[in-house]
């Protein structure tokens, strides 16, 4: 079957990894619900008016999407904003950082990089993959679905929430 015209943007969407319409920004979607579903301990920020940061690392749709996900939004009263990481940048400040599978092979340095900071991990392995972050994405019959590993957020000093929790495909209770 030959390719028409029309059928091109969604060609060139699945060559650039993107699985199904709409996976942006339900992801982005996500990452902001998250926040209100996480608990982070009080030296996580430098104030009361301190904002949440959501760092980006390994997709630039994410980000961009995302960005506009949370503009002029805030949970618990502060200010969420997106930064973009790139290799060799500190997570310094950040209180999420979702590394996509473009980064995917950073993941391990990265996450050494953040031992002991309140940091809320977020990636995208392949389902059957071992998973290091807190909350992983999985597409699951072209549904966007996450795990959760709670281990990495206590870790980290977080608290997820019980409902967020109870929404997740699987929950592993190893480390």
């Amino acid at each position: 079957m030959e390719l028409g015209v029309s059928m091109l943007p969604l060609a060139c969407a699945v060559a650039q990894g993107i699985r199904f319409a709409g996976e942006t920004q339900i992801k982005a979607a996500y990452l902001f619900k998250f926040l209100a579903f996480t608990e982070w301990p009080a030296r996580a920020f430098d104030g009361r008016e301190a904002p949440l940061v959501i760092g980006v690392m390994g997709s630039e749709a994410l980000m961009k999407e995302l960005s506009q996900t949370v503009a002029g939004r805030t949970v618990a009263d502060r200010v969420v904003s997106v930064r973009e990481l790139h290799a060799g940048d500190s997570t310094t400040g950040l209180h999420v950082l979702f590394v996509g599978r473009a980064a995917a092979h950073r993941l391990n340095a990265v996450l050494a990089a953040a031992k002991g900071q309140p940091l809320l991990t977020v990636g995208e392995a392949e389902d059957g993959q071992p998973q290091v972050v807190a909350i992983n994405f999985v597409v699951v019959d072209e549904k966007l679905r996450f795990d959760i590993l709670p281990s990495a957020a206590e870790l980290a000093g977080l608290k997820i929430s019980s409902r967020l929790l109870a929404v997740a495909r699987k929950v592993s209770t190893g480390s």
